[in-house]
């Protein structure tokens, strides 16, 4: 059974949505370690509650990027983890990471990219722009991890309705509700056609 890692910034909604999905089979795949920027956030506390090793990564804490890039392929490989899932997780990830797992690291982004992606856009941000813009729809796309913000190849994508009077938070709620949907399923296709055999 492969090992992952989730990496999170927040709530750790989505870490709980694949959590679920590999209780009930859906993902053939153990989460063998959550990564934190933060040494305080809900993703820390749902893991810990259920018995998954944890690592609070700094970066600023760090001298160099390099230095950061090393401390996490360091905890990675100490874990034996083979797929790395961003799932809300709003640092950059240092590029001899996203290297050393080139193909095996999936991002989960709150929009259509290549709309609405990049440098300073994510939660609340990525809706508040949607919204401002007129667009008729949204979504969530999930790709893999490319050196580029929210730039490498797109693996799935949801379509989710704009609405007459929404807001951010509930634009929000209907493309979160989509990404819980998604990311376990492309994940578990992902273990399936990549890591298996």
């Amino acid at each position: 059974m492969s090992n992952l890692a989730v990496f999170a910034s927040g709530g750790g909604s989505t870490l709980g949505a694949l959590l679920d999905a590999v209780d009930d089979g859906r993902l053939d795949a153990r989460v063998a370690l959550v990564v934190t920027d933060r040494e305080a956030c809900g993703a820390l506390d749902r893991a810990r509650a259920r018995g998954i090793p944890t690592a609070v990564l700094v970066p600023k804490s760090f001298a160099s990027e390099e230095a950061f890039g090393a401390a996490l392929l360091d905890v990675l490989a100490a874990h034996d983890v083979r797929l790395v899932l961003l799932a809300g997780y709003l640092k950059k990830m240092p590029p001899a990471a996203v290297r050393a797992y080139d193909g095996r690291m999936l991002n989960l982004h709150p929009s259509l990219l290549p709309a609405y992606g990049g440098p300073g856009m994510y939660g609340r941000r990525v809706h508040e722009a949607v919204l401002a813009a007129g667009e008729a729809e949204s979504g969530c796309t999930v790709h893999l991890v490319s050196e580029r913000y929210d730039d490498g190849p797109i693996l799935a994508q949801v379509r989710v309705p704009v609405l007459d009077g929404d807001t951010p938070d509930t634009l929000a709620a209907r493309v979160q509700a989509e990404e819980r949907r998604l990311y376990p399923a492309v994940a578990a296709t992902f273990v399936r056609e990549h890591l298996e055999g």
